[in-house]
């Protein structure tokens, strides 16, 4: 089974066999070309299973990469339950098919409360309940999104690489502690209102390094959170 997590800024890809990942790789979400050669490495895989928040373009894309295996594609979907997970969004289709594997793979790993924080181009903090229950979440900018649009949208501002500081005593470490505070502020917030002491935060994500230091919460680290859902969804589908 190949799995394939095509977000904003980057497509992650992992090859499954009987649940073990053989193969896995990353790729820059313009480099088709590094796909395909990836691609073409690897032995024909039963079924193919994807979520794709990047748009139309990028999921025919998908499909000319993997149309020589001739085997099924399935772009997944948010669903109202799936997997143990209900769905409590208002329009239950509308939430990211990224966010939605997020949810079954960290439901299906503590089957108890928890934060999801999931952190790309998006920030997004989805609150699972003690039963399963997608009880909604925050989409933020994600910290490099938070950065540059203080950098473009103002000339006198920093340009150069800052630092975590408590007290930023220059302009670079200004914008890069706050963009940490602001999101760590903000899963801060969703975890009181989950009202659950002790609930456990899963962390995942391209800039999980940068913020892992700064969580003092209980944090469970999972890479590959989305890729993890999409195994899941797929086995249980067979």
């Amino acid at each position: 089974m190949l799995l394939l997590d095509a977000g904003n800024s980057r497509i992650k890809w992992a090859l499954s066999e009987e649940g073990v990942w053989v193969r896995q790789g990353v790729a820059g979400i313009a480099e088709w070309a590094v796909l395909q050669q990836a691609f073409a490495t690897l032995q024909q895989p039963q079924k193919i299973f994807v979520s794709n928040v990047a748009g139309e373009q990028a999921a025919q894309h998908i499909r000319a990469a993997c149309a020589a295996w001739h085997c099924p594609i399935e772009f997944i979907s948010a669903m109202a339950e799936q997997c143990g997970v209900h769905n409590a969004y208002e329009q239950p289709a509308q939430l990211g098919s990224d966010r939605w594997a997020a949810l079954i793979a960290a439901w299906s790993q503590m089957r108890a409360a928890c934060l999801v924080v999931n952190c790309g181009t998006a920030t997004t903090v989805d609150a699972l309940s003690g039963e399963g229950e997608f009880l909604g979440g925050l989409i933020l900018p994600g910290m490099n999104m938070m950065r540059r649009s203080l950098t473009e949208g103002a000339a006198h501002l920093a340009t150069t690489e800052g630092i975590w500081r408590e007290f930023p005593r220059n302009t670079a470490d200004g914008i890069f502690s706050g963009a940490i505070q602001a999101t760590v502020g903000a899963i801060r917030q969703q975890l009181e209102l989950l009202e659950m002491p002790g609930a456990p935060c899963l962390l995942s994500g391209g800039a999980a390094d940068s913020l892992q230091p700064h969580l003092k919460l209980n944090l469970v680290r999972v890479d590959n959170l989305v890729l993890r859902g999409l195994q899941i969804i797929g086995y249980g589908n067979k």
